[in-house]
């Protein structure tokens, strides 16, 4: 790893057949690893931190209507019915969505704090300063979320949102997996052939906003971008 230079992970990252945000977060983790090593004294450098990606999106985000996120709510059971819920109403990163634990949802204040993100299982800070503001709870969202913890047996305050019980709740859901076997399943069962991921629902959320009229700055306060063009 001490020779591993950042034009050569570079070069392997364009190199894989994968959608840019899936490049990212390898990225991230390789990243991690690398500063886990600095830490320790294995390493005397994270060459990750000089790898560029191009900040060129290659598609256009598929965005659900209004009727559309109602049939795939209706025909999710509880945990992914909340997970989508979630999303839509917030807005919030995968990696972010499936990092939450229960002491980070506030049921009195009716916020949300985003202070931790999770990719491939391995625990992170967000992605930006901006991304740790905390999001509003929507009531029937917060509704939604107290069911969930009333049926879940990780209730815990220090427990995961979405806790996997094949950890025994140490760990959570392999959310790619539940995108590609249930969710995308139930969506094209009620008719929805978008090309769908969980950056759909941000999109989704992003798109809402702008459509209610909501102020250029609102949007970018509420989706925790850091610069307006993103939220544009």
């Amino acid at each position: 790893m001490t020779h591993i230079r950042a034009g050569e992970i570079e070069l392997w990252l364009r190199s894989l057949p994968l959608a840019r945000s899936s490049c990212a977060k390898i990225r991230n983790v390789m990243s991690v690893l690398f500063n886990h090593g600095l830490r320790h004294e294995l390493l005397d450098r994270n060459p990750v931190q000089w790898v560029r990606q191009s900040a060129k999106r290659k598609k256009i985000p598929a965005v659900l209507e209004i009727a559309e996120v109602q049939s795939l709510l209706g025909a999710l059971d509880l945990r992914e019915r909340t997970m989508v819920l979630l999303d839509v109403v917030t807005g919030l990163r995968a990696s972010e969505l499936f990092g939450l634990q229960w002491t980070d949802i506030d049921f009195v204040k009716n916020e949300i704090r985003v202070t931790r993100s999770i990719v491939l299982q391995v625990v992170g800070p967000c992605k930006t300063e901006a991304s740790q503001k905390p999001v509003p709870l929507d009531p029937l969202l917060a509704r939604t979320l107290r069911t969930w913890r009333a049926h879940t047996k990780y209730k815990a305050a220090t427990d995961w949102v979405f806790a996997s019980p094949y950890s025994g709740g140490r760990k959570l859901y392999w959310y790619q997996s539940l995108m590609r076997n249930r969710i995308r399943v139930l969506a094209r069962r009620v008719g929805i052939s978008k090309k769908m991921g969980w950056h759909t629902f941000r999109h989704t959320c992003a798109t809402l906003l702008r459509a209610s009229g909501a102020d250029i700055k609102v949007a970018q306060e509420l989706l925790r971008h850091a610069s307006c063009r993103v939220t544009l």
